[in-house]
């Protein structure tokens, strides 16, 4: 317990609080931080609080089981740090917008919930963005996050469940040491959803952390609140950019699209292990791929590749050239426009296909 107290401590000094946190004195503000167009900022005033962070390191019982699945036993991964708290499938410009936020008070992290299908019986579909892909698309936040590249960890959404809003926010505060959230102005939290941002709010100042609400980034494509409509989207996300959005812009081959909410290119992982390989020709059957391509179609792509089990912001990853793929219902074939050689591959390599355009858009 020594330890723990003594690195938060560490911490507190590092990130300059201020000095009557110690003393459990509590300062309240409100901001909302909001886009109000290209290259602007808005900000309006709103429920949030932040206070003094509770030191007590010691309060988890022997054996527990810990909180995040991807840190160490000492659950010191985000100790100090400011956590976006979503479920970030896609890492879009609605998610990019949290981290942005996170970083300019702090050492950003996302706090991702994982699980959440299995758990309530949905069903099982590719991501978004490929599990060995999405530290480099997080990478590409860096610019806008003070040169910070926002690190991800994982709750198991079973795990935390049955939490009341109350102990969830405490378990933020106890368990894992951060000094804040960031967190979107509909977001639900709790047992049965039964918190929502100002309970949030509410919840951060009485623990001592530092609560941000942000807006939504609205869709711009004029055409997106009856097309959500029509999926069955909830309504808190009416107008707003979302991984269904993007899903369903994938289904819809709109690469163009896509690009657009993702704020970035859309990159199709592949494994090599069912892939047979020419000189400048890749066929890869479906089970090869990691997540979710667009419909079926011809498209133009960038081909690169990376050591699967390295994967990470500074991997080296190898640009052979660009391609021409073609989806069907069984296969993925890849074909070199130039005459960089594909071979050879190892079983351990990770192929990704950044998209051009559709041949049919």
């Amino acid at each position: 317990m020594g330890i723990a107290l003594h690195s938060l401590t560490a911490c507190k000094e590092l990130l300059c609080w201020d000095k009557q946190a110690h003393y459990n004195l509590y300062r309240k503000k409100c901001i909302r931080v909001s886009k109000k167009g290209k290259g602007s900022w808005n900000v309006t005033r709103v429920l949030s609080s932040f206070g003094a962070q509770e030191a007590d390191m010691g309060t988890k019982a022997s054996g527990k089981e810990k909180l995040l699945i991807d840190c160490g036993p000492d659950q010191q991964c985000v100790l100090g740090g400011i956590v976006a708290l979503g479920k970030f499938d896609a890492l879009h410009i609605g998610h990019r917008e949290l981290a942005i936020q996170a970083a300019k008070i702090g050492v950003p992290f996302l706090l991702s919930f994982v699980g959440i299908d299995e758990v309530l019986g949905l069903e099982k579909r590719l991501p978004v963005v490929a599990k060995c892909d999405r530290k480099r698309a997080l990478s590409l936040w860096a610019p806008l996050c003070g040169g910070m590249v926002p690190h991800e960890y994982h709750v198991q959404f079973a795990q935390v469940r049955s939490l009341s809003p109350r102990q969830f926010v405490e378990s933020l505060s106890k368990e894992l040491g951060v000094t804040g959230v960031v967190a979107g102005s509909n977001y639900r939290f709790g047992y049965k959803a039964s918190g929502d941002a100002s309970d949030l709010v509410q919840l951060c100042g009485e623990f001592g952390l530092k609560a941000y609400i942000v807006d939504p980034v609205m869709d711009k494509f004029d055409g997106s609140i009856s097309e959500q409509g029509n999926m069955g989207t909830d309504t808190r996300e009416k107008g707003q950019v979302s991984s269904t959005l993007i899903r369903k812009a994938l289904a819809g081959g709109n690469i163009k699209r896509v690009e657009e909410l993702l704020g970035r290119k859309h990159r199709l992982m592949l494994t090599t292990a069912n892939c047979a390989v020419t000189k400048n020709t890749l066929l890869a059957c479906r089970s090869s791929v990691l997540n979710q391509p667009p419909k079926e179609g011809i498209y133009g792509c960038l081909i690169v590749t990376n050591d699967h089990n390295h994967v990470d912001i500074n991997c080296n990853e190898n640009v052979i050239g660009y391609g021409d793929m073609r989806i069907d219902s069984s296969q993925i074939e890849v074909t070199l426009r130039e005459h960089n050689s594909l071979v050879p591959l190892n079983r351990n390599t990770c192929i990704g296909l950044e998209f051009e355009c559709s041949r049919t858009c």
